[in-house]
């Protein structure tokens, strides 16, 4: 898969926030980048700009470097973007999806869900039988649920994020 801009936004926004977004615009194709430079290029305070970047480090889509101002005696950050991580990210992301979906699939299918007519609350077996099978919001009796709906939709889910899956691999 080619990796644009565009997709490269995508992934660090759902990897980190929103506001990562013009930070990534502008370091896209650039290497070296200093945080004094990105300061005066975005109009953003150091500290909120750090915390950015270190969010997109964290998640490996910029590396830094540092190097002493002779003068002053700091420490200076020069930032460079890693696009090629955007790939390995997205499918991290949709792995992690995936094993939770697995997990709540696997609770589905193993437990019995009880609810009363007024919807307020779903209690697995164990929780239902604590309130002896009354509704601890309305006190309705709870009756046994019908859970095949959500099983498919949760299977319908994991095949999605597989199929992303793959189709960034190809």
């Amino acid at each position: 898969m080619k990796i644009t801009k565009k997709f490269v936004e995508k992934v660090a926004a759902e990897a980190c926030d929103e506001d990562v977004i013009p930070l990534v615009r502008y370091l896209y194709g650039k290497g070296k980048v200093s945080e004094f430079e990105l300061v005066d290029a975005l109009n953003e305070d150091v500290q909120p700009l750090r915390n950015k970047l270190y969010m997109l480090q964290k998640v490996s889509l910029v590396d830094s470097s540092r190097k002493k101002d002779k003068k002053k005696g700091w420490y200076i950050y020069y930032w460079t973007f890693k696009p090629q991580n955007a790939i390995w990210l997205y499918k991290k992301i949709r792995q992690e999806k995936i094993e939770r979906l697995q997990a709540r699939l696997e609770r589905e299918r193993n437990n019995q869900y009880y609810s009363c007519q007024n919807q307020c609350m779903r209690l697995n077996f164990d929780q239902a039988i604590n309130f002896n099978f009354k509704c601890p919001e309305c006190g309705e009796i709870m009756h046994l649920t019908d859970n095949s709906k959500m099983i498919k939709k949760l299977e319908e889910e994991i095949n999605k994020l597989q199929t992303e899956i793959d189709k960034v691999e190809k």
